[in-house]
Formats: C-alpha cells, sequence, structure tokens
C-alpha cells in the first residue's frame, strides 16, 4: 500500500549519510512521500530515519549496482550525500542515473558542495556555521562562540534547504518535463540564514563585534540570565512597551527607560536586570511574567518542554511508549497521523537478497 499525504505519491531513494540528508528526508516522508533508504550492511541507523522502508546494500557489488538502477527508473528523486566524484565512480552519478530516467531530480547534499577549495575535505556543521560567520554571531562580549548543537547548520541550512530545493525542482518539472541535479551545501544554506544580518550590516545597523549588538546578547532586554537555585530566563523586551511590562514584572524603577536604545547605558541596565533576576528561581519568575507581554520566559530542558502548557496545546509532540517524544511535522492546519504504510513492494522493484540487498522498514511511527 503506498503512503497517504500530500506528496502521495512522489518516490524517493535516499542513500543514507548522516544530519542533513536524513533530516531532509524526514521531513519529505512525513509530507507523504515514498521513500526508500539505502545503506551499507551492517549500519546502524542514525537518527532521524522513521517513515520509510530500508535496504542494506553493497555498492561495490555490480548486480546490486544493477537493481538500484532500476529502482530509480521508477523514483522521481534521488538524495546522497558522499564527497564529490564518489557516486560517479560507483556508475551511480547524476549523468548515469539519468540515462534510465531523464526525469529525476538529482539533489547532492553536502557541507561544502560540490565545488570550491574545501569540496573534497572533511567537515561538519561547526565547521561549516563558523566558515559563514553565523557562528560568530552566538559570541558575548569577551566569551568564546557557542554552538547551538548542530541545529543550525545540518538543519537549518542543510536539511530544510535541501527540501526546498527539491519541491522547488519537482514544480519546475511538471512545467518542463525533465529533472535537473541540485547541488546543495550547508554553507550556503547557512550563508542564506544570515541575510538580515548583512543586509543591517551593509545599512551600518550591524557591528561586527560581537555580543554588542541588540540580538546578539549586547542589549540588555535581549539575552540569557540565571536565577536564584540555578535556572535561566530569556527576556526579548526589544519594544518599549514591551520593556516596560518587564521593569514591572521585575519590580524595577522606570527611571530605567529613557536612553535604554543607547549602548552607553547597557552596562548600567545590564546591572539593575540581573541583580533583580537572582532574587527569585526561574519557575517564580516565569509565574510573574505569566499573561503579561513582558517576553520574559524560563529555559526548559526537552522534557520540561514537553510539559509547558503551550507546547501541550499545539498538540507537536508525539507521545511515544517509552516516554519519550517525536515532534509532529507542523503543517499549519491540522491532520491525521499519516501511519507507516509504504513498502518496498509497492514501487514494483523485486529487491535481490541473494547479492546484498535487505530490506526493512524502519519502526517509529510518522508525527
Amino acid at each position: 500500500m503506498m503512503s497517504s499525504g500530500l506528496l502521495a505519491g512522489l518516490r524517493i531513494v535516499e542513500f543514507l549519510g548522516l544530519g542533513p540528508g536524513p533530516f531532509g528526508c524526514m521531513l519529505l516522508a512525513d509530507l507523504g512521500a515514498d521513500v526508500v533508504t539505502l545503506r551499507r550492511p551492517g549500519a546502524p541507523l542514525p537518527a532521524l530515519v522513521r517513515n520509510r522502508a530500508t535496504a542494506e546494500v553493497n555498492l561495490k557489488d555490480p548486480r546490486t549496482v544493477s537493481w538500484i538502477r532500476e529502482l530509480v527508473s521508477e523514483a522521481d528523486i534521488v538524495v546522497e550525500g558522499f564527497r564529490p566524484g564518489v557516486m560517479e565512480r560507483l556508475g551511480l552519478g547524476p549523468d548515469d542515473l539519468r540515462t534510465v530516467n531523464s526525469r529525476l531530480i538529482y539533489a547532492r547534499m553536502t557541507g561544502w558542495g560540490q565545488t570550491g577549495p574545501l569540496a573534497h575535505t572533511a567537515g561538519h556543521d561547526i565547521n561549516y556555521i563558523a566558515l559563514t560567520g553565523a557562528l560568530h554571531l552566538a559570541t558575548r562580549v569577551g566569551g568564546v562562540p557557542v554552538p547551538p548543537s548542530n541545529l543550525l547548520g545540518d538543519f537549518g541550512g542543510g536539511g530544510m534547504y535541501l527540501v526546498t530545493a527539491i519541491l522547488a525542482a519537482v514544480y519546475e518539472r511538471g512545467v518542463t518535463g525533465t529533472g535537473r541535479v541540485l547541488d546543495i551545501a550547508i554553507v550556503d544554506g547557512t550563508n542564506y540564514l544570515t541575510s538580515m544580518h548583512h543586509e543591517y550590516r551593509a545599512r551600518g545597523t550591524w557591528s561586527d563585534t560581537a555580543g554588542t549588538n541588540r540580538l546578539d546578547t549586547g542589549a540588555p532586554y535581549y539575552d540569557v540570565y540565571p536565577c536564584a537555585e540555578g535556572g535561566f530566563v530569556a527576556l526579548g523586551a526589544l519594544e518599549e512597551p514591551f520593556f516596560v511590562e518587564l521593569l514591572g514584572v521585575l519590580g524595577l524603577s522606570r527611571d530605567l527607560l529613557p536612553g535604554r536604545e543607547d549602548p552607553a547605558n547597557w552596562p548600567t541596565l545590564r546591572a539593575a536586570i540581573s541583580a533583580a533576576l537572582l532574587i527569585r528561581t526561574r519557575d517564580e519568575w516565569a509565574a510573574l511574567a505569566q499573561g503579561t507581554n513582558a517576553c520574559l520566559t524560563p529555559v526548559l530542558d526537552l522534557a520540561e518542554a514537553a510539559a509547558h502548557p503551550q507546547i501541550s496545546a499545539r498538540e507537536v509532540l508525539v507521545d511515544q511508549p517509552d516516554a519519550t517524544w517525536t515532534p509532529r511535522l507542523p503543517l499549519g492546519f491540522r491532520t491525521e497521523a499519516l501511519g507507516v504504510d509504504m513498502v518496498l513492494d509497492s514501487w514494483k522493484v523485486a529487491a535481490p537478497t541473494e547479492f546484498g540487498v535487505e530490506v526493512g522498514e524502519s519502526s517509529a511511527s510518522r508525527g
């Protein structure tokens, strides 16, 4: 039986990698695409491989390569994340596969991209966001840049742009009748994410001195502060009305309002806010700010976030049997859980287990 969903009938062959590729294919599968994930024999499944059939394949076996070509002949999209030239050496490059499927969209998801002096070198999220300037944005005055896990590069700059490019290419193919090769790079997508900062810098309203701007912890009313007993709260009172409410919640004088936009006054303002927040715990401040526009929120860990009334009300986390949660794809409208119902047999391509193909299906439920 085929998958149901917005992208039902869209067939994708994924050569399993790490980070942005699995994330992008998870998103496409959650939208209803039929994804077959190919991985090395015995290789453990990384995170984010859910809602798709998986097959263990030996890419050095000519008969396996022949089977993959047959599989691709029925596919709409191929996603691969090897270094430049690897797929060509295996006989599975875009020119090879488009001989069996001229409508194929061939998406190459890498860190550095297919061209440039670093194209053949290794790297990870932290390296890509460092080179784009994005990591520099996460720096306090006198501190070191702090990477936000691998959210920014792998998933924001990589996986999300992979899906964007694929969907744009699918639309284009509907007009032209032919596919195209996509060169998606984390370093490119992360650069795109910094568009606002480049624009502000061009206007002269963003400084390259980290930690001195309104949005990079330079402004004392847009920062994270410690509270009593070790918790933290996040402040985002950028606009004056919200800042006035913040002063009220913190019990601070409105005498701090004039000149709050002047960086020369920020050290005094920061000291007052910092001292006030140390009087109460994180949860006490959260309770006091509840129902106000002070833009004060507690900094929660993943388990705490799942229990927060706002997160709960949005039904964004799906309970799992092991007392954990799986984030649901936020489509902007309510849908029923799509369920895992795609099997490789729906492609009408037999899986030749006798020469190194083992077929299975990921067990995680569709969010």
